[in-house]
């Protein structure tokens, strides 16, 4: 529901509505006095206690969402529940406004929040809350931009935003974008430790993190997100933390087209196309990035590869990807779909010790897909059902250790030493139900997925080094109930 302000209109209203609840005496004498110095004075009190706008101009709105569920887990020792903000579309609040300037031309801006009490794909066996860092839980900026638009010429804009590829992989046109994207599945409990299969203990176990005697054994261990790429995010998807300049074109027949530069040396390309034809409603989109900047631990950029023996930013990453969503509005029968690839040009550069890639496959790549069926078939709103696969294969998506020579990953499997991840893989495989409820903005779900991976290691140092090993590990299940209210 839109929130907005008081306007020159609605004090008409208003004022009726204070005269009628003004107390006044049956006496006629009594209409004369001090009844409109009493209005007055009640109207300056309504005006000091109202949130107001800067001016008039611009218009503002309010919006935003709650998404919270109860997560369960088993990762084949150990399972457990919380509850968490979930992060496929977590609680915003955002403020937007836009103004004319012509019959062509508009102004406008969007501020947007993101909110986490706790973190659905941050959380670990050893932190429930998934709260390490504090940027995991709490408030974080997602948008911060004005934009020029024109119905002939189309969109510039300029601040914190979306890139023009984000999304591009997660097409959806259905209730699961909200609580289970098909793309993205490290948002679904995907920060939990990795458990081997030969002794069932957590990796990182009895390991003190980065030499630190403060933080809890475990935390140098590898989580499942971390097997896919560096970060989680699937090749060929956008990022929405830059700080870019951004066009889209004007829509044509259903297409329009967009590119964005920013953070120095980031630009992205996409094309995207919605329409309806044949009882079908069809949305699609492929695009392409290219990340020549930014230093390995930088969190921030799509490609966190460096230079041998250096700390310098150069890095060299290319990415594309797409995705498109179809229903048949008659049968409410849908598939959703999507794939991407990533390639660091300079894994196979970096040979110098621990993080000896030399020879390592640097694409990424992964497909998914998730197909059921939504209809109305109550009064209050669509409901959904389906099932999804998806499938990753990651090369060498990590330039750091895997962990050290005590890492249960690398004594139970006979590395010898520390290692590095040589090959990943991830596979998931799930299915779920969702109710709306049209007049309260509201959908309940309920979800589950299974959790597979591959791992390969490569000894960085000891009697071993150079050699690959196979790390078997534990199936992860997952179980979600939630809901998200939007306003």
């Amino acid at each position: 529901m839109k929130r907005g302000f008081i306007t020159r209109g609605t004090w008409g209203a208003l004022t009726a509505a204070l005269l009628a609840g003004v107390s006044m005496p049956a006496s006629a004498a009594d209409l004369g006095g001090n009844c409109c110095a009493d209005l007055e004075e009640r109207i300056a009190e309504l005006e000091a206690t109202t949130a107001r706008k800067g001016n008039r101009k611009v218009s503002l709105e309010i919006y935003g969402q709650v998404n919270q569920e109860v997560l369960w887990w088993d990762d084949g020792a150990e399972s457990n529940v919380g509850v968490y903000t979930n992060d496929n579309s977590r609680t915003r609040i955002g403020f937007r406004g836009k103004a004319k300037i012509n019959a062509d031309w508009e102004a406008g801006y969007r501020i947007e929040i993101g909110i986490r009490s706790a973190n659905s794909k941050r959380f670990t066996q050893l932190n429930d809350g998934g709260d390490d860092n504090s940027s995991d839980v709490g408030p974080d900026l997602r948008d911060s931009f004005w934009y020029l638009t024109s119905k002939t010429y189309g969109q510039a804009s300029v601040g914190q935003q979306a890139s023009a590829t984000d999304q591009i992989t997660e097409i959806n046109q259905t209730q699961t974008a909200d609580f289970a994207k098909y793309s993205d599945v490290e948002d679904t409990g995907l920060g939990l430790l990795l458990r081997s299969a030969v002794s069932g203990r957590l990796t990182g176990s009895n390991v003190v993190a980065q030499g630190d005697p403060t933080r809890s054994p475990g935390e140098a261990g590898i989580t499942w997100r971390r097997l896919i790429g560096d970060g989680g995010d699937q090749p060929g998807e956008g990022e929405r933390k830059y700080n870019l300049v951004k066009y889209t074109t004007p829509e044509f027949s259903g297409f329009s087209a967009s590119a964005a530069w920013g953070e120095d040396d980031f630009w992205d390309l996409a094309l995207r196309y919605k329409g309806e034809f044949a009882g079908f409603k069809l949305a699609a989109g492929a695009g392409y990035g290219k990340q020549s900047d930014g230093f390995y631990l930088d969190t921030k950029t799509v490609c966190i590869g460096r230079k041998p023996n250096t700390e310098d930013k150069d890095a060299d990453c290319d990415q594309f990807g797409g995705s498109f969503s179809i229903i048949h509005e008659a049968t409410g029968l849908f598939v959703n779909a999507g794939a991407g690839i990533k390639r660091d040009n300079l894994v196979q550069d970096q040979t110098n010790s621990p993080y000896n890639l030399g020879g390592a496959d640097p694409d990424q790549k992964f497909w998914s897909v998730q197909a059921g069926i939504e209809k109305k078939w109550i009064e209050h709103g669509k409901t959904t059902i389906y099932g999804e696969y998806y499938d990753y294969d990651g090369g060498a998506g990590r330039r750091s250790p895997a962990g050290g020579a005590a890492d249960p990953l690398n004594v139970d499997n006979g590395v010898g030493g520390a290692s590095v991840i040589w090959d990943s893989g991830v596979q998931v495989w799930g299915a779920g139900i969702a109710q709306g409820f049209d007049k309260a903005a509201l959908t309940l779900y309920l979800t589950y997925r299974h959790v597979e991976g591959d791992l390969e290691l490569r000894a960085s140092n000891g009697p071993n080094v150079g050699q690959i090993f196979n790390a078997p590990l534990d199936d992860l299940d997952l179980v979600t109930a939630g809901a998200v209210i939007k306003f």
